[in-house]
């Protein structure tokens, strides 16, 4: 599937939510899409200012499934949470929501593609 006249995607989330690996793929299928670093950022709107997206996706991730992806990266519980809550702001605005930490990869893009095609359908 290529995508033409594609919305402006917006992919936030806490690191190891797979906002790399399904901006990849989203990528490869014609979307127009970033990654933004929201999680780092104490701005609550940089996702706004940078991307100024059309679409704004949340992909969230519990702990545990952050240390089984990226078991070498460790802040601890209170990394996520403060994570979280930089990320507030995004959530509240976010147009499709999806806690990937019992999904493949590929149960996330499928979901994330059923969506937008929903949206596009509209």
């Amino acid at each position: 599937m290529t995508v033409t006249n594609s919305p402006r995607i917006a992919l936030v989330g806490p690191c190891s939510s797979g906002k790399s690996t399904l901006g990849a793929v989203l990528k490869q299928m014609g979307y127009e899409v970033r990654q933004v670093a929201q999680e780092h950022s104490y701005v609550p709107y940089m996702w706004q200012r940078i991307s100024k997206p059309d679409i704004l996706i949340y992909l969230d991730v519990d702990y545990a499934a952050a240390r089984r992806r990226r078991p070498f990266i460790d802040g601890g519980t209170k990394r996520l949470a403060e994570q979280h809550h930089r990320l507030e702001h995004a959530l509240q605005h976010c147009h499709f929501y999806l806690d990937t930490s019992t999904l493949t990869p590929a149960q996330v893009q499928q979901q994330v593609v059923d969506f937008l095609q929903v949206i596009s359908n509209q």
